[in-house]
C-alpha cells in the first residue's frame, strides 16, 4: 500500500513520512499528479499561512489534482494547515478561496481572557461521532495543537472531534473519504499515531 504526501512546497513533509512508515506503509513524498492519483491514500500536509498555501498549489497545479483524488474516493486526510484548506476559505492575511471539499471557513481566534494565540500545546479531544472509522477501538485523549486559526463549519455534521480552547474548536472533520485533523497526529503520541492508522486502514470508493 503506497501512501502519497503531497510535496507543495510547504509542510512537515518528513515526520509524516516516518510516520507512515512506522505503521507499516510505504510513503511516497510527491508532486507529481499521475503518483498522487495512483496511491492508496493521500496526505496533504501544512505549515505555514492559508494564502501562501492555496498559491503554491494552484502554482503548481496541485489544487485540481486534490479535488480529483478526492472526488474519485480516494481517502484523503488533510494535518494541521492542510485540513483549513480543506475548507472554502481562510482569513488569514486577508480573504482566500480554499479547496472547497468542506463548507466553511478558517477564522483566527477571537481575544480571549486566560488564552494565549496560537493555540500551542496539549489538548484533550472529544469525540462528537464514536461511530467514524477513525476511532476504531479508540479512547479519546490528548494530542498536540499548534494553531491561530480554526474552523468554523458550515456543516455540523461534517464534524467529528472537538477541543476545549475557551470555546469548542474543530479538531477533526469528516464526509465520506474525507478528513481532516488540525492537531499534529504525527507529534501526538500514541493516540495520534493510533488515529492516523485508522485513517490508513480506510479502502476509499475507487472502483
Amino acid at each position: 500500500m503506497t501512501v502519497a504526501i503531497v510535496d507543495y512546497g510547504m509542510g512537515n513533509l518528513h515526520s509524516v513520512s516516518k510516520a507512515v512508515e512506522r505503521l507499516g506503509y510505504k510513503s511516497l513524498v510527491t508532486g507529481e499528479a499521475g503518483e498522487i492519483l495512483a496511491a492508496d491514500s493521500v496526505i496533504l500536509p501544512g505549515v505555514g499561512a492559508f494564502g501562501d498555501a492555496m498559491e503554491h498549489l494552484r502554482e503548481s497545479g496541485l489544487d485540481a489534482v486534490v479535488r480529483e483524488a478526492a472526488s474519485s474516493g480516494q481517502p484523503l486526510l488533510g494535518i494541521c494547515l492542510g485540513m483549513q484548506l480543506l475548507f472554502s476559505s481562510g482569513e488569514e492575511y486577508g480573504t482566500h478561496e480554499g479547496l472547497d471539499l468542506l463548507p466553511g471557513s478558517v477564522v483566527r481566534f477571537a481575544p480571549r481572557e486566560g488564552y494565549k494565540v496560537p493555540h500551542m500545546g496539549w489538548n484533550k479531544l472529544d469525540f462528537l461521532q464514536p461511530q467514524s472509522p477513525l476511532f476504531a477501538e479508540l479512547e479519546a485523549g490528548h494530542v498536540y495543537f499548534v494553531h491561530s486559526f480554526h474552523a468554523v463549519m458550515a456543516q455540523q455534521s461534517d464534524l467529528l472531534a472537538i477541543t476545549d480552547y475557551g470555546h469548542p474548536v474543530t479538531a477533526i472533520v469528516g464526509r465520506e473519504n474525507i478528513f481532516g485533523m488540525q492537531f499534529h497526529p504525527e507529534k501526538s503520541g500514541e493516540l495520534g499515531m493510533q488515529l492516523l492508522g485508522n485513517f490508513l486502514q480506510l479502502k476509499g470508493t475507487r472502483v
